[in-house]
This record gives structure tokens, sequence and C-alpha cells, in this order.
């Protein structure tokens, strides 16, 4: 599988942990997986939004089937 879009990876998190609560994980909770940064600064960062969704995805035990 190829890249995934900030998009996509944004309708991911809302889809999960809903359109509020999505935002603000992504702004506030840092998670060590990304070196210490939160969701927003990682994709500043430039670090792919597929890594991205990973450790969200362990971070916040996302069942396979939703990953």
């Amino acid at each position: 599988m190829g890249p995934m879009r900030i998009t996509v990876f944004r309708r991911l998190m809302a889809d999960e942990f809903g359109p509020g609560r999505a935002q603000v994980l992504a702004r506030d909770h840092v998670l060590s997986g990304l070196g210490g940064r939160t969701v927003d600064q990682a994709l500043t960062a430039g670090i792919p939004a597929k890594e991205i969704w990973r450790e969200v995805c362990d971070a916040f035990d996302v069942p396979a089937e939703r990953r």
C-alpha cells in the first residue's frame, strides 16, 4: 500500500474517536512512538500519516479490523 493522505488520516481519526475528541487527541496527546510529539506536531514534522496512524492505533488499542 502507498502513502496515506492526511485527509484520509483525519477521517480515520474522526471515525474512531469522534470529530471533537479526534481534534483534541491530535493537538494534545503526546505519543512516545512519535518521538514525544503530538499527531499535529508529527504531521508538521513530515512524519508519514500512515506511520502516525499506526502509532495512534497502538497507543489506543484500536482493533486490527479498524487499522
